[in-house]
């Protein structure tokens, strides 16, 4: 039903997630993260609690693994889950559930971790992989190559029609939270908003936000 990317930018900590799929407002129960602390995206048969636990998790000092762990074994409709985290280390961890909707695909590597069921190839999550690793922009920039090396080789099986990214990196506030809800072109959508927070007329007010 959905594809995801988590992922913690080695040069400046920041953590990232960006997601698409063929239903409405993806961006308001799978992708999630924390300054300083981690990322995850919670999908499939969507257990939105997986956030607001996982992240306390995360903010213990847990490992990704741990959380997944914890997380899925808590769970009594676990096969139906999936889940990719990724922690303050840059460790990652993942589940895909044994009742998910074929193709259903998981790349687990330190910094980086994608995720997708219900997809029209087996080919979607590793061009997400190599869009992201392609992309030499900033980490927004290369979470939406992602999605969109991912959208090349079909993406979800239904098509898309939202999509989202979010990057958290030193403050206790999102630096972009960025969602196209529905759409028939929701990653053009997408990148026509992130333009206008980084350059376009609204950029100086981004820039001037309060930090601690």
């Amino acid at each position: 039903m959905t594809f995801s990317i988590v992922a913690r930018d080695p040069q400046t900590g920041a953590f990232g997630v960006a997601t698409a799929t063929g239903g409405p407002a993806v961006g308001s129960l799978v992708p999630h993260a924390r300054a300083g602390v981690g990322a995850l995206a919670t999908q499939g048969f969507t257990n939105p609690l997986y956030a607001p636990d996982g992240l306390a998790q995360l903010a213990l000092g847990e490992g990704a693994q741990q959380v997944v762990d914890a997380l899925t074994q808590a769970d009594v409709e676990v096969h139906k889950r999936q889940l990719i985290v990724i922690d303050a280390k840059g460790r990652t961890a993942g589940w895909s559930g044994s009742g998910l909707t074929q193709h259903v695909g998981l790349h687990l590597e330190d910094g980086l971790a994608a995720a997708g069921n219900l997809l029209a190839a087996d080919t979607v999550v590793p061009a997400m992989v190599d869009g992201f690793r392609a992309e030499r922009g900033p980490l927004e920039l290369r979470l939406l190559a992602a999605l969109r090396a991912g959208e090349a080789k079909g993406g979800d099986a239904r098509g898309i029609r939202s999509a989202a990214i979010l990057v958290c990196c030193d403050q206790p506030y999102p630096a972009i939270d960025v969602r196209v809800d529905l759409s028939l072109t929701p990653l053009d959508d997408l990148e026509t908003v992130l333009q206008s927070t980084r350059t376009g007329e609204y950029a100086e007010f981004f820039a001037a936000l309060p930090r601690r």
